[in-house]
């Protein structure tokens, strides 16, 4: 066996210095103890000899421990690496802090695990990221959740969670982005959310949410992008919204909203994407009412009550890819096409243009199909059928390459 196998762990430090300075190292920290403990100074061979400090932090280790114990199918044997044979910060999903070796992201994405969620995640006081998207976590979000201080990002899409949105979320104030896609969620939006300031993504698509969209929410000047598509909302759009000025996706479609869209809405520059679809939404517009959205790509406001003229300005929008304005009550004529050159969605059916008598599709179209058409040089599909149109199918039509399907029959 080695000398350096008989030598203690703390001392071995030291070993390099030599037999004699060993010695005399030894021999002086002997003298200087009672001098030292009598006058209440630094014991020095104390700190020479104190045991190794444990990595880490056991409140982490055992709401981590707790969390695995709420895991109740696990085909991809994840939760096999959180055992003693590994520090907590090894283990698969767990990122900890450089410093503090701390939890900070617990990240599980798309691992087919089930089960709840335990109370216990309320304990990883310095967690910042919490993504769990893509599995089959069921039952209520924990309330402790909300204790979360440092949270920025939570991300619970995709799974069969239940329950309500907890209210106390609002305590997380440093969240950025809460994306709870896709789940089984029931009540209503608490209006607390409107307290996070610095939330840019809020998402609570395809859930079973009722009430009334929080007016609070238009408080939420750093917001991006709000969904809340297919649930069962009603209400008003807020009045409010028309603050959210680096708001760029806003979808509210298949739910039962009424009322009118705030005309200030229409002026948020940033928007990309504008998502009213299959609502109660009513209101009459004018055909020269100032649509400020250059940025706009969709725009969708089809299946709702929206009444009077297709706005001129909204065809100034020239990265628009899609316009579904069918199934309303629209009269009058069509702007010209001329600038949409990105555009290959185009839904006008089923409204009162034309002649103003309830019917391109279903309408009362007269006259030729213009020679604009051709500008549209991505569009995929044109139905213009049961109209009352004449003429011959302009030449340029040619230009279209990417058309996949025209009807044009009575």
């Amino acid at each position: 066996m080695s000398t350096a196998t008989l030598v203690p762990l703390h001392w071995r430090a030291c070993w390099n210095l030599g037999t004699s300075a060993l010695l005399a190292w030894v021999l002086t920290a002997s003298f200087l103890r009672p001098r030292l403990q009598a006058r209440g100074g630094l014991n020095l061979l104390r700190l020479a000899t104190a045991s190794p400090v444990v990595r880490g932090n056991d409140t982490d280790r055992q709401a981590l421990l707790q969390f695995k114990a709420k895991i109740t199918g696990d085909p991809l044997k994840i939760m096999e690496s959180w055992n003693s044979s590994l520090h907590f910060c090894q283990w698969i999903g767990v990122t900890c802090g450089r410093k503090h070796r701390r939890v900070t992201k617990l990240k599980l994405r798309i691992l087919k695990l089930s089960g709840s969620l335990s109370p216990y995640i309320g304990n990883l006081s310095f967690l910042r990221e919490l993504d769990l998207v893509g599995n089959s976590f069921y039952n209520q979000i924990p309330q402790e959740i909300g204790g979360l201080r440092r949270l920025e990002a939570l991300h619970l899409a995709n799974n069969s969670i239940s329950g309500e949105i907890p209210s106390n979320l609002s305590a997380c104030s440093k969240l950025i982005s809460v994306d709870m896609t896709n789940n089984q969620l029931t009540g209503e939006i608490p209006s607390l959310l409107g307290l996070l300031s610095n939330l840019k993504v809020l998402g609570f698509f395809h859930n079973r949410l009722i009430g009334s969209i929080p007016p609070s929410l238009g408080n939420l000047s750093s917001l991006e992008k709000l969904g809340l598509r297919n649930n069962e909302l009603s209400g008003i759009i807020p009045e409010a919204f028309g603050q959210l000025r680096n708001l760029s996706f806003f979808s509210i479609s298949e739910n039962a909203i009424s009322g009118i869209v705030p005309v200030s809405m229409f002026n948020l520059s940033n928007i990309k994407t504008f998502d009213i679809v299959v609502n109660k939404i009513q209101g009459t517009l004018h055909s020269d009412l100032e649509i400020n959205m250059p940025h706009l790509e969709f725009f969708g406001v089809a299946a709702n009550q929206i009444s009077g003229k297709i706005p001129i300005s909204l065809f100034n929008a020239t990265y628009l890819n899609v316009l579904e304005l069918n199934g309303n009550r629209f009269n009058g004529n069509v702007p010209s096409l001329e600038k949409l050159e990105k555009l290959y969605d185009l839904e006008l059916s089923q409204n009162f243009l034309g002649h103003g008598r309830e019917g391109i599709y279903n309408n009362k179209i007269s006259g030729r199909i213009p020679e604009g058409i051709g500008n549209l040089i991505n569009l995929e599909l044109l139905v213009v059928f049961k109209n009352q149109l004449s003429g011959p199918i302009p030449f340029n039509i040619g230009r279209l390459q990417k058309l996949k399907e025209f009807f044009r029959s009575q």
